[in-house]
């Protein structure tokens, strides 16, 4: 599956093999891969895509994340969340864009808003799968 960064040509600043895991914060620019394990806080307005085999434990606060593999904890998005088919998702998601692509899991609580991914005030919608 091939991701696109709505438009942007952007290069990929990092990469955390299988077999790898990195606990901490991670921060970058532009975008960058997770097919290890990766257990903390991810800091940045690009994109963070979690791979197959990849699995992430924490606090994102990003642009976009594209799914295929795991995640768990919180997602605040700016721009999207997009969960491929074999992606899992157990996390409470703020963001103006959910995609959740057939096959895929998500479990949790998720708040939809127009103005980016902030706290809400109000009560969070569930989302389900399609």
């Amino acid at each position: 599956m091939i991701f696109k960064s709505d438009g942007k040509q952007s290069d990929l600043n990092g990469f955390l093999d299988s077999g790898s895991h990195l606990e901490g914060e991670l921060r970058f620019e532009a975008s960058f891969r997770v097919d290890g394990k990766l257990t903390g806080t991810v800091r940045s307005e690009g994109d963070l895509i979690v791979g197959e085999s990849g699995e992430v434990e924490g606090e994102l606060l990003v642009g976009q994340v594209f799914v295929s593999g795991t995640v768990r904890g919180t997602i605040r998005a700016s721009r999207r969340v997009q969960i491929a088919p074999n992606g899992k998702i157990f996390a409470e998601i703020d963001t103006p864009s959910l995609i959740i692509e057939d096959g895929a899991t998500f479990e949790g609580r998720c708040a939809m808003s127009r103005d980016g991914a902030r706290h809400a005030a109000g009560p969070k919608l569930v989302a389900q799968k399609a």
